[in-house]
């Protein structure tokens, strides 16, 4: 069991845990009491990393899931001496402070990925492990093992409660992620009742099933069992690793195994029969002994001898393979190869046109071989969404599937594959590349109808949140979809994607922007961007008449103008719609009127662009203006004014045929003339 200073270790994180929470008079100390052995023997005996290098691309990859626990990984970061101070102990949960109440990504050196929604951190740590073994497999060779790292996660009752987590775990088991390793805080409570109420499965014989290797741990402050389970969970090459470790949350305290211990502050009397029961002094608070820190940081010159010893291999492969070399660190930086986009096609002008899904997958199979980061895949939908990289692999352990599942296709199934197939698990696949992006070196997309946007929101808000540079392909934008019907027909999904700040919205309105948007796509830094793309063909317009697609870039461009330059009316469009206005526009003129046609692909490219540039493309003095989308008007207003228009889709769609289902929601050139015409009271 624990000597001495083990527990003193242990005792210390649990206590500058409680004494956060108790000074901020917010928080969750239940977990950081019951959970401070395990993440004590993680950290201590196995986890590699680097506190004065946090970004140090070798290191293991640690996540707790269970966010709301994050005084405890604001202690571990502490005392093993990362860049966060006692004083930033001491602000926990306030203005400002490198402490916030659940883990931020870029707020807190040391934190890997933003978690608090449960469920959302181990599917991230799932990405995380797929990243690491495609990296492996492509810069890997004999002798040279410049990626070679560990994904640890601490997850909790309610991480494992969530569907999100579930996918993501059928996922890691398929994919026989065996360096993936799961600490389970099994303590058997949650917020509001205890899990013999909610949560009676055996979760071991879950786990198993989905393909993991499973090892029970019968007491949470054994920490030689810990420390073995963890021991058996790395040598388990072939499949991931959930430890279940019998966990007490707020042991120790009066609240022990209650709710109550769950999230909030014990109080001052509490938090004084708890420290006495453990043996802990009751004064002063934020109490660290000498001897207990110079232990924990002693982890400051193993992570750098880690490190020394990385880049002497690092070295060593730059020599043997200096070109993969060169691959890696630009990687690694998210520096995009030169010559990256030579091969982006353009589309000639055709009344047919071709679908912008169909010219988005052109475009990304032009990029994905001159940029080897780029990686990613489909909600069970490539031949939909056509986001299939062709050549290029799929990503899987099973090396002998490969000639019954991909015929000819060279790259077999391996961990080079690049094509992830997510199956029918939106959720965990918006939630799989969060990881990756997190992790690094890849640029990751994924894919599926826009409909089911739906079922990704929430890693998607977290992207956003944390600045992941990530790309999401939705195609079937659209009431176009035709027959499916309304159960497949995104109606309000435009405006509620636009309603999330910082991600980057792009529909565009035919092959050469969609070309663009792809451009734009992997150029962009900050924040995830979203490509909404059609299912049924559009006219490819003819650009020697119409402004080049590059306009794209701005968010909203002048697609045609008046002889003089002197609109008296505008008309706007994103998407299939663009070509709509078009035509319109062309009956109008000839009617003598002055119009003005914006393709308007990008709200967010447009809204960055300063007031001047704005106003060129909509001048505040034309207010005559008529707005053209397939979807609901909210938001639109601040483009069209109080004195414009617009045809909208106000309510849900309906199943039949594109060329029925469009001039029923009076979505046709005569609607759009008319609208115009009444608009400027003629």
């Amino acid at each position: 069991m624990a000597n001495d200073l083990d527990q003193r270790c242990i005792n210390t994180l649990r206590f500058l845990s409680v004494d956060m929470v108790q000074k901020a008079n917010s928080g969750h100390p239940g977990l950081p009491l019951g959970a401070a052995p395990m993440a004590y023997v993680l950290w201590m005996h196995w986890l590699k990393f680097n506190p004065h290098d946090p970004q140090w691309f070798d290191r293991d990859r640690f996540v707790l899931s269970a966010g709301h626990g994050s005084a405890l990984l604001y202690s571990l970061l502490h005392m093993t001496g990362y860049a966060l101070s006692m004083d930033d102990l001491k602000q926990f949960r306030q203005w400002g402070s490198k402490t916030p109440g659940h883990p931020e990504r870029g707020e807190t050196p040391g934190v890997e990925t933003t978690t608090g929604p449960l469920g959302q951190g181990v599917s991230n740590a799932v990405g995380m492990a797929i990243a690491e073994a495609q990296l492996a497999a492509r810069y890997n060779h004999a002798g040279h093992a410049v990626i070679d790292h560990y994904t640890y996660a601490i997850v909790s009752d309610g991480d494992l409660m969530e569907g999100v987590s579930q996918e993501a775990a059928s996922m890691a088991g398929h994919l026989k992620l065996g360096k993936l390793v799961c600490l389970y805080d099994d303590n058997r409570v949650t917020l509001a009742a205890g899990t013999d109420m909610t949560f009676s499965e055996d979760r071991a014989r879950r786990f198993e099933a989905y393909g993991w290797h499973t090892v029970r741990v019968a007491d949470g402050n054994d920490l030689v069992a810990i420390d073995e389970a963890l021991r058996v969970a790395r040598e388990e090459i072939d499949r991931p690793s959930l430890i279940l470790v019998r966990t007490h949350l707020g042991y120790g305290s009066p609240e022990q195994d209650t709710v109550k211990a769950h999230g909030s502050p014990l109080g001052v009397e509490s938090v004084r029969k708890t420290k006495q029961k453990l043996d802990w002094p009751t004064e002063p608070d934020f109490l660290v002994p000498d001897d207990v820190l110079a232990h924990f940081r002693a982890a400051v010159d193993l992570g750098k001898r880690q490190q020394a010893d990385w880049d002497a291999r690092l070295s060593a492969y730059a020599k043997a393979f200096p070109e993969r070399h060169a691959e890696l660190q630009g990687a690694i930086r998210g520096e995009l190869p030169a010559g990256w986009d030579a091969d982006i096609p353009s589309f000639p002008a055709d009344a047919k046109g071709i679908a912008t899904r169909d010219a988005a997958g052109k475009a990304m199979n032009a990029i994905a071989p001159k940029l080897p980061a780029l990686t990613g895949g489909s909600a069970d939908l490539d031949s939909s969404t056509k986001t299939a990289l062709k050549g290029l692999g799929d990503f899987n352990p099973d090396a002998s599937k490969g000639e019954d599942l991909q015929g000819s296709d060279p790259a077999g199934w391996s961990r080079q594959g690049r094509n992830l197939h997510f199956g029918l698990r939106e959720h965990a696949m918006g939630a799989i590349v969060n990881g990756i992006a997190a992790h690094g070196g890849l640029l990751p997309y994924s894919a599926t109808f826009l409909m089911f946007s739906d079922y990704m929101r929430p890693p998607m808000r977290l992207a956003a949140l944390m600045g992941l540079h990530v790309i999401h392909v939705f195609s079937h934008d659209s009431i176009g979809l035709g027959e499916d019907g309304p159960t497949h027909q995104p109606v309000e999904h435009l405006a509620s994607l636009r309603a999330m700040p910082n991600l980057v919205l792009i529909r565009p309105a035919d092959a050469n922007e969609a070309a663009v948007a792809w451009r734009v796509a992997v150029e962009t830094r900050g924040g995830p961007v979203t490509l909404v793309l059609t299912r049924q063909d559009v006219p490819t317009l003819d650009r020697t008449r119409y402004a080049s697609a590059d306009g794209l870039r701005q968010g909203a461009y002048v697609l045609a103008d008046a002889k003089d330059g002197k609109p008296e009316l505008i008309l706007i469009a994103s998407g299939s719609e663009v070509s709509l206005i078009v035509k319109a526009a062309e009956r109008l003129e000839a009617d003598g009127i002055a119009v003005r046609c914006v393709s308007m692909p990008s709200w967010e490219l447009f809204d960055a662009l300063p007031q001047a540039r704005r106003d060129a493309v909509l001048p505040p003095s034309v207010t005559a203006r008529l707005a053209v989308e397939l979807g609901v008007s909210q938001g639109w207003e601040r483009y069209i004014g109080a004195h414009g228009d617009m045809i909208s889709v106000e309510r849900f769609g309906a199943s039949a045929p594109i060329n029925v289902v469009l001039p029923k929601y009076g979505f046709t050139e005569d609607a759009v003339y008319a609208r115009a015409k009444a608009l400027l009271g003629r």
